[in-house]
């Protein structure tokens, strides 16, 4: 059984959709970060950043930080999604919601959904910088069924959840073709809905 340690986030929802896309047995352990849970000795204790989502693999007592380790993790164990002949294609997309996708836009919501007029620059520099995110990642699915090829994959289950905080972004999703039909076929998707409702209390995915 899989124990998922975290947030109601975007990186939170990553895993608890890849466990239902998967169909492995898990429960969820919610992790208060606005009570700053995470900076608890016993958590710091598996995540030594501070950072859900978390998970501990209790057939094994192996536990797992940062999101794009668990997910690889979880496709190696249940030997889906991450098909070996395309990895190093995966990896690279996998690797760019990681290290850009996520973090940019985390910082969108930090400056224009959570804190306006905290910072003019700030808003405007993750303003820019989101936008242009929805116009690569537009470009890609001009020529690309999925992130990394005509397969769905994790690299498309880690970057979904940061784009269904569309709402959010004032950017608008029905700009971007290519981009919204990846979405609204991800999101019909019976594993991905009830992934994304992480804590079951019936939270649906935004429509575009």
């Amino acid at each position: 059984m899989i124990e998922l340690l975290t947030a109601n986030t975007p990186n939170g929802k990553k895993i608890s959709i890849m466990l239902e896309e998967i169909n492995f047995e898990y429960k969820v352990t919610k992790i208060n970060i606005n009570n700053e849970e995470q900076f608890k000795p016993d958590f710091k204790k598996i995540s030594p950043f501070s950072k859900t989502p978390v998970i501990i693999d209790h057939s094994n007592n192996q536990s797992l930080f940062e999101s794009g380790a668990i997910l690889i993790y979880l496709a190696e164990k249940s030997g889906k999604f991450y098909d070996k002949s395309q990895r190093t294609l995966i990896n690279q997309w996998l690797m760019g919601q990681m290290a850009y996708v996520g973090p940019m836009l985390g910082q969108h919501h930090q400056f224009h959904h959570y804190n306006p007029g905290k910072s003019k620059f700030g808003e405007e520099r993750y303003f820019k910088i989101s936008k242009r995110i929805y116009k690569e990642l537009d470009e890609r699915l001009a020529v690309s069924k999925f992130l990394s090829g005509d397969e769905y994959t994790i690299a498309d289950i880690a970057t979904f959840p940061w784009i269904a905080r569309h709402e959010w972004h004032d950017i608008g999703l029905k700009k971007f073709k290519n981009l919204s039909n990846w979405y609204i076929e991800i999101s019909k998707r019976e594993a991905v809905k009830k992934g994304f409702d992480l804590l079951k209390k019936g939270e649906e995915i935004p429509s575009v």
